[in-house]
């Protein structure tokens, strides 16, 4: 049985801006199932997240050479156009006819099927430490980064100034990253 070749994350970028394909499956196996989870929080729809993953990665297969190392990680950069992605495909005429249409049937269904099934981010811990920011940090990230608002949408949802959602954002983000780095 061979071995899975696995790089280092220079290595990895370097290949993929190379455009070498063996790294790209390799990309590809690694990262696919985490990307699949931020686009289905957002999107719900199998059918529709699995067509935007698949979109997600030649986007990034295609824009590799503007990934830049010192704005951050590459598993963030994709993680940014994975989510961006998801949101756009959200907001799209064609997916909001589709929810408009949707047969009143399958709608009961896919909730008996959401009530039996326990899905839940908790895998990677994410909801505890969510628990541990003061409650205005977490009810902007839950908004913006589970339920696909944007900043905008955020302000006038809770009746708030943009500038006082960007500076809420930003303070979590913060906050959540001193948290990370303490865990790690």
């Amino acid at each position: 049985m061979p071995t899975e070749e696995t790089y280092t994350e220079t290595d990895l970028i370097s290949l993929l801006k190379n455009k070498d394909e063996k790294a790209f499956n390799y990309l590809y196996d690694s990262y696919s199932a985490a990307l699949y989870g931020v686009i289905i929080k957002v999107l719900d729809k199998e059918d529709w997240a699995n067509d935007v993953l698949q979109e997600v990665f030649v986007k990034i297969w295609r824009n590799m050479a503007q990934y830049d190392t010192t704005k951050g990680r590459l598993y963030t950069w994709m993680l940014n156009i994975a989510r961006n992605a998801a949101i756009d495909t959200l907001r799209s005429k064609s997916f909001q006819q589709e929810q408009k249409t949707f047969d009143i049937d399958n709608t009961v269904h896919i909730h008996d099927q959401k009530l039996s099934s326990n899905t839940n981010i908790d895998h990677v811990g994410v909801k505890k430490i969510l628990t541990t920011l003061k409650e205005d940090f977490r009810v902007v990230i839950d908004l913006a980064y589970f339920q696909g608002y944007t900043q905008d949408e955020i302000a006038k949802a809770l009746n708030i100034p943009l500038g006082t959602v960007k500076t809420r954002i930003r303070n979590a983000l913060i906050e959540l990253k001193t948290i990370f780095s303490v865990k790690s």
